[in-house]
This record gives structure tokens, sequence and C-alpha cells, in this order.
């Protein structure tokens, strides 16, 4: 029986204490683009101080019953006088063993606790190609995944109350 299956400390799985593994994490897909290079490099347009905008989002897939991929994508742009200086699109995933953690309790941990372990990652390849790509490094500023899985789950209660 499974839960006669000792866990490494002589203790059945049964009765060991919740736990999130990171086994792999991976670079799914990644986008730089520096349309407007060597022009945008130039002092005169640095000087003007881009525009930043970001977009972030959360999705997550079961691989087998204890294992999911969780895939953080960040995709942004600066902007001087409405033209694109440059542009990025990352998906950065990992693969992470959920073990003892309750079925009501795997979706929050996958989109809030598992991209909280992914995003350092994603943002240092950002701020990486950023700069290879002649900029300063740009630091996607911290994330509360906490608060975003807050207002999705308001919002979708939202669209269910106006659609009942």
């Amino acid at each position: 029986m499974a839960n006669d299956i000792p866990n490494g400390n002589g203790a059945g799985t049964a009765d060991a204490a919740p736990s999130v593994n990171a086994l792999i994490q991976y670079t799914k897909d990644f986008s730089f683009e520096n349309p407007k290079a060597p022009r945008s490099l130039s002092q005169q347009e640095a000087q003007q101080g881009p525009q930043m905008s970001l977009q972030v989002n959360v999705s997550t897939s079961a691989l087998s019953e204890t294992e999911y991929e969780t895939v953080l994508q960040l995709e942004g742009k600066a902007e001087v006088k409405g033209e694109t200086l440059f542009a990025f699109d990352l998906s950065y995933a990992g693969v992470f063993r959920l073990v003892n953690i309750p079925q009501e309790h795997v979706h929050p941990v996958l989109v809030i606790d598992c991209a909280r372990l992914l995003f350092p990652f994603a943002r240092q390849i950002i701020a990486d190609a950023v700069q290879a790509g002649g900029f300063p490094p740009f630091y996607v500023p911290t994330i509360d995944f906490a608060a975003l899985f807050q207002q999705r789950m308001q919002q979708l209660q939202a669209e269910q109350g106006a659609n009942a």
C-alpha cells in the first residue's frame, strides 16, 4: 500500500509533512526584440525615460498525480513617444512534485508558491537580455503572486455571479 512506503525518515507517506519540490526549471519560450536599433540606443532616446508595461500570467498543468508544471509568463515593453525601444516575452517553467498537499490547496500552491520560486530566475533572464540588447538591465518589479491569485478568484466569482 502507498501509505506503508517509507519517505526516508521512517514515517509512511500518509504521516509525512506536506512538501513542494522543484524537479526541474527551464525556459519554455523566449523572445527579445530591439526593433529600432541602433537608433534606439542613442543617448537622446535613452534620456527620454521610457514608459514600461508588463503583463504577468501563471498557468499550470498536471503531469501526473503528484507532478505539475507551472509556467510563469512575463511580457513587457519599453516605449518612448509611442515607439517600441525593446520588447520581451518569456515563458519560464518548472516541474514541481507536491506531496501530501490537500487537493483544494494544490492550485494556490502552484500559482503562488511555485511561481514565486520561478520568479527570480525569470527576472534575471529578462535583465540579461535587455542589457545584451544595449540597454541598462531592466529588473522586473517584485510580484505579489498571492494578491494576483486573490484578484483572479474575485474576478471569477464576479463573472459567475453575473452569469447566474
